[in-house]
């Protein structure tokens, strides 16, 4: 069905208005012993050495933390954001002889996860039970600021059409617990075993959005709104749209340009008026799949035809689509020249099994991650 047959609305933003909208950037990241390479609990010594300056938090579990941007007007400012954070975060981590590695999965394993001791992460072990197994996993969480929601609601349902592409992108979880999965994104699937995850479904409305999420609530499947892990969301807590589906970004630059696409997606919605593609479960959940598998280095599927397509090409055909958008906020170069390095070098999954290539260990891998972590 094409978007002409689904017919359009007046626009929600002018061409204009959309290409100022603001952005914001959520990382997650894990703490490995420098020693080891194992996963290290020590996330509570290292945040209580932060003042109220930056937006640190612990995550589910002591081997986690996670940072947050402060609203943004540009990819330049966001980068700044971005390299500061990691940099401050792997100095204070260092001092408590662990190092901060951005990937989307832990590359050698341990035991049980130890979870953070607060009452709502022991309530969602006691509700959630062995799934806390599959923890931690790190993501990356892109926020796009937007005035209501109409306007979140048709976003969502054109990032919903590029979520596989998205995911192949930001791919960076290819060994979990000292094995090759196979996968490029072993977080995304791990993390697809939650009943509140994955791709949300099509909205025709904000009314749809609310009834579909109060019933993921009531059934249990979710304590409450934080904990609906839908890879797009209406956020409950500030104006924007949250775009979860990547895992954690292997460097700053893949960072911002994931920031990039989102909001060119976004701002390409917006001024065109219409209401984006229906796609249905059963071909985006594959898609999904496919993407999980094979990154940017293998197939994906075409969501207009059905027909498996180079990845890099359905990626290169996003950057087409919003390459007005991008013009508008200054972004295209960035854009181009990021997703140029990409498929040159690979996605970050792509990037650690060179590193295992080159250094025949998982320990090196580890090695890797932490030196790529940290800006320099």
């Amino acid at each position: 069905m094409s978007e002409a047959q689904l017919g359009t609305r007046e626009h929600i933003m002018s061409a204009t208005e959309a290409a100022q909208l603001t952005v914001g950037v959520e990382e997650e990241f894990l703490l490995v012993d420098v020693k080891s390479g194992r996963l290290a609990d020590r996330a509570q010594d290292i945040l209580a050495g932060f003042g109220g300056d930056y937006d640190l938090q612990a995550e589910i579990t002591l081997s986690q933390v996670e940072t947050a941007t402060g609203i943004c007007q540009t990819m330049g400012e966001l980068h700044e954001q971005l390299t500061n954070s990691r940099r401050l975060l792997s100095e204070q981590a260092e001092r408590h002889e662990a190092w901060l590695v951005a990937s989307g999965a832990p590359v050698l394993g341990r035991g049980s996860p130890v979870v953070t001791p607060l009452p709502r992460y022991h309530r969602i072990t006691r509700e959630f039970r062995a799934l806390i197994g599959d923890l931690p996993v790190c993501g990356c969480h892109v926020h796009i600021g937007l005035p209501d929601d109409d306007a979140r609601v048709v976003v969502s349902n054109h990032l919903r059409f590029w979520l596989p592409t998205l995911l192949a992108i930001g791919a960076n979880s290819p060994y979990c617990n000292d094995v090759d999965t196979g996968y490029a994104s072993w977080r995304y699937l791990m993390w697809g075993r939650w009943p509140s995850a994955g791709p949300p479904p099509w909205l025709d409305s904000p009314a749809t959005y609310y009834a579909a999420r109060e019933h993921v609530i009531a059934s249990g499947a979710a304590m409450d709104l934080g904990m609906l892990y839908w890879d797009i969301r209406l956020s409950a807590n500030h104006p924007t749209i949250e775009v979860r589906v990547s895992d954690v970004a292997a460097t700053v630059e893949d960072a911002v340009l994931l920031a990039a696409l989102v909001r060119g997606i976004a701002t390409t919605a917006l001024a065109s008026g219409a209401r984006g593609l229906p796609v249905p479960q059963h071909m985006l959940r594959p898609a999904l799949w496919r993407a999980a598998r094979d990154g940017l280095e293998g197939l994906g599927v075409d969501l207009h035809t059905g027909d498996l397509a180079p990845a890099a090409d359905l990626a290169a055909a996003l950057v087409r689509w919003i390459r007005p958008a991008l013009e508008m906020t200054g972004d295209y170069d960035l854009v181009d020249d990021s997703m140029a390095r990409l498929v040159l070098d690979g996605c970050g999954a792509a990037r650690q099994r060179a590193a295992f290539a080159r250094h025949g260990g998982l320990g090196e891998v580890v090695s890797f991650l932490a030196a790529q972590t940290r800006p320099h």
